[in-house]
Order: C-alpha cells, then structure tokens, then sequence
C-alpha cells in the first residue's frame, strides 16, 4: 500500500533521485583535476614561488639584474594571473565533459552549500587565498610602477641605445637624480603618457628600428617649468658667481691657464628684485620667443622680446635668405631653461676639455711629457668598437713614452698607467662609435667656446626694424678677473686680429691633432 508521499508527482517522489545526483557528484573527483587546471596552478605556484624569492632578495639590498626586475613585477604577475585563470577555465571544462557523459547526474550550476564541511572549507580556502592573491597583486602593481620608473630601468633594459646616455648621465652633476623626477615627474597623467610612449619603444627596440643617435631634443617631454624649476628656480636672483676655466696646452710642459671669470647668472623677479643677468632670459620679466631653421636650433634667423613694459621687438638675422613669410612658417619656440642647458644630464664632452678637466682632477699627471696632446689624439683616432678603442689606446700612450722617453717610461710606469686607464675611461664615457655618438652629435648651448651656444642670437648680426642689435658684448654675460677682486682684459694666447667675424667655435672643435 502506497502513502501519499509514494505517489507519482508527489514532492517526496523526487527526493531519492535527486540524493543519488548529489551521491554521484560527490563520489566523482574533483572537477579541478584536470590537465588545464593542474597546469595552470603549476604555472601559478611557480611564478609565486619566484616572486616571493626576488621580493626577498630585494628587501635583503641584493641588486637585481633590470631583465629580473622585469620578469619579478612585471611579466611574472601577468604570468602568475594567467595561471590562476586556467584553475577555473579547465574547471569549467571539466563539467561540461562531465555532463555530456553522465548526462542527468549533474546539475547545470554547480551547488554551494556552506553547511555542508567539504564544501564550507573549500570556500575559505578560496576566499582566503583570493584575499592573499590580492594584497601580493597590490604590492607587485606598486613595485612594477616603482621599477619602471627607477634608473635601471630606464638606463639598462633597452642596454645597447640607451649607453650613451645613461653612461653620459652616471657620470652628470644630475646623477643622482632618478631619471623619471626629469622625463616624467609627479602625477598619473605624465606617468601614462611616458609608458604609452615607451611602448612604441620597447617595438623599436624590439625590432631594431630605433635610429643612430637616438634624436633630440624630445618633444613630448613634460614642460620645463614642471620639471627643472621644481630643483632650480631662476625667479631666486643668484648675483654672480665665480668660476675658474683650467685649460692645458699642447705643449711638452702640459702648460696649464686659468682664467677666473664672474659668470652673471642673475636671476630675479618683482618680489626678488630687478631681473638681470643670464638668467634675464628666462621669462621671469622679459620674454623671449625665437623660430630655428635645424631640428636643434642651432640656427636662429628670428628672434622677438617682450619688456616688462610691453613693448616688443622683433630682430632678423642680416643677410638670411629665408623672407618674412618663411620666417613666419618656422615654428615659434618659448626660450626656457633647455633654450641654453641643452645637456642638462648627458653630456658628451670634447676631448680637449674631458683631458684638461681629468688633469684638474688629478687622474693626469702633467709631467708627463705631451700628456695633453697624445691624449686628445687618441680619443681622436676613430675605432671600431670600444674594445678596440681601449686597446688602441692603451698602445698609442705607452708606445709614444716608451719610445720617446725610455729612461722615464721605466720611471713613471705607474702615472702612465693612470693616464692610460683615465683616457680609456673618457672614450668609454662620451665616444660611442656603434650608436654614433660624441661630443659633436648634440651641441650644449651653455657658453660658447665648443657649439654656437649664445652666439646664435648674440652675434651682432641680429637687427630689429629701427635699427637695435642683439649685443655681442662679453660683458654681458661674464667678467674675466685678474684676481678675486680686480677685473682684467681676457687676452688669447693666439693673436685673432686676423680672424674676421669668426666665433670661438670655428677654431675649437674640441681636439687638435
């Protein structure tokens, strides 16, 4: 006899199949093992496990190679995340293979019921490791955005068109200053900028496209008022500042001159006082716009200034080809502190005055007969790699001292050593023949001696439409001392009677063979 609860239709009726589902669901494995799944937590927990090693590594000081860092903060997180996706992709898989053929014994959803031991202690687990798996994303997202902006990786991964600059910069007054306070500076906007911009190259590096020399100056860096004004601020009036030039002559004595020399670099503002100085440019009270005919405006046939009392003055170079209309086509630049710091942090120093600064700092004996000359001429010679430079180097210095000067080759062996190891370092640090790059590559606009540097608006030969002339007047800008306190006429050693209108860098070059 059948109870209400036997009959077909009835609620209870649906019960036992229902159980015996449940039953066969249970005793099935675990939809996790699966080769997708076990593949991907392998993949998960290794990359973890590598991780957590670097991170340690870091927090012990240990330096890590740029190529490690990448992999610690940034590959390896996305890898780690590929991973973890896998778990339950192959999951997903696995019961819906499992449906197919046992179709009837599982539901289409999987069930979770928290009363239930089992399945109360696999929720914990994931909601515990999904917690972990949260807090180690944060810190590796914040130790990515750290290490892309720390100066190993801006001057090591991209190693090989990156050298020049970074060795130039290691051994700049900016040194230790990081690379992004300058090419990027504070904020998310600049920082998503700067890393859209890289992607393009880390392509170009990628695939060898990046060109030789790398060009300057860049275009889509941050404004200058943002970033070297954040260090440096012109509107401070600065007054004058002295400055000693050690020069080295060629001769068999090394001879050395210095000249003393009040470099006026101004500065100020209405609070501050009266703008003057180098720094009167620097569009504090005045403003100055200028349009260059070459993409590093060494050429400047235009030039306008406005007073603090508005009045404006344009100035065209004499004897320019371009007309007015072509002038007016040259795109118009703001002068700012780049204008004339062109090389702020890579520099690239002529061998002339990278031998006369390695003299004054002691790595260069000047008894050495001629030091000064075969230095310049070695850096001079071109080579094919720096291997190669080195060693030529090393030849051509110990060759000349041990044939000209055998009794004191023998002598002084150990300061020709010095001089030789102090000249490879100068090639090593401004010459580098395989990104085609030296100390004629791009000019540093501050001075004059080496590049055109003031003399591109300065030369005496800008005129504005009444008649005024952009001065030439060394006065302005500097006064040569005969001592601390008494001001001297600045005598050449050669006589330049004969020269004409020629500036300083028609003659130095920044070597003489």
């Amino acid at each position: 006899m059948q109870t209400s609860g036997d009959e077909p239709g009835a609620p209870g009726s649906e019960r036992p199949a229902r159980q015996n589902g449940a039953e066969a669901e249970r005793q099935l494995p675990s939809l996790a093992r699966n080769r997708l799944s076990i593949a991907g937590l392998i993949i998960a927990v290794i990359v973890l496990a590598d991780m957590l090693s670097l991170a340690g590594m870091t927090l012990l000081g240990v330096q890590l190679n740029p190529y490690v860092g990448i992999f610690a903060y940034l590959i390896g997180p996305a890898v780690m995340i590929f991973g973890l996706l896998l778990i339950p992709a192959g999951m997903a898989l696995e019961r819906r293979r499992r449906r197919k053929f046992l179709p009837g014994e599982l539901p289409p959803f999987p069930k979770l019921d928290l009363n239930e031991p089992s399945v109360r202690r696999g929720f914990l687990a994931a909601v515990g490791f999904s917690m972990f798996f949260v807090v180690l994303s944060l810190a590796a997202s914040y130790q990515g955005y750290q290490f892309t902006d720390s100066v190993m990786f801006c001057g090591q991964t991209c190693h090989v068109p990156m050298k020049p600059e970074f060795d130039a910069y290691q051994d700049s007054p900016h040194a230790r200053v990081a690379c992004a306070d300058c090419h990027v500076g504070p904020g998310a906007t600049w920082f998503v900028r700067s890393k859209l911009s890289g992607a393009y190259q880390v392509y170009a590096v990628m695939f060898n496209k990046y060109p030789r020399p790398i060009e300057t100056p860049i275009k889509d860096l941050r404004p200058v008022q943002a970033a070297c004004e954040q260090c440096h601020w012109p509107q401070k009036f600065y007054g004058a500042q002295l400055k000693v030039f050690a020069h080295y002559a060629y001769d068999e004595k090394n001879t050395p001159t210095r000249i003393q020399m009040l470099i006026k670099t101004g500065g100020g503002a209405a609070e501050f006082g009266r703008a003057t100085g180098i720094h009167w440019h620097m569009n504090i009270a005045n403003q100055v716009w200028f349009a260059a005919t070459d993409t590093q405006s060494q050429v400047i046939p235009w030039v306008k200034v406005r007073t603090p009392d508005g009045r404006t003055t344009e100035y065209t170079a004499k004897g320019t080809s371009l007309t007015p209309k072509q002038i007016a086509a040259i795109p118009i630049q703001t002068m700012d502190c780049v204008s004339c710091h062109a090389r702020p942090s890579h520099k690239f120093l002529p061998p002339d005055q990278a031998v006369d600064a390695a003299f004054e700092a002691g790595q260069l004996d000047p008894t050495l007969p001629f030091l000064k000359r075969q230095a310049v001429k070695a850096l001079l010679k071109r080579y094919d790699s720096s291997e190669h430079a080195t060693e030529g180097i090393a030849t051509a210095l110990d060759t000349f001292y041990q044939d000209r000067y055998p009794q004191m080759y023998a002598a002084k062996a150990q300061q020709i050593g010095a001089a030789i190891a102090a000249v490879q370092h100068i090639y090593k640090t401004n010459i580098f023949s395989f990104m085609r790059v030296d100390w004629r590559t791009h000019p540093d606009n501050i001075g004059h001696l080496y590049y055109s540097g003031c003399f591109r608006c300065h030369d005496g030969q800008h005129v504005s439409a009444d008649g005024r002339v952009i001065p030439q007047d060394c006065e302005t800008c500097h006064t040569v001392l005969a001592t601390p306190t008494s001001v001297a006429e600045f005598k050449h050693p050669i006589d330049l009677k004969d020269v004409g209108g020629a500036t300083c860098s028609t003659c130095h070059t920044g070597g003489v063979l």
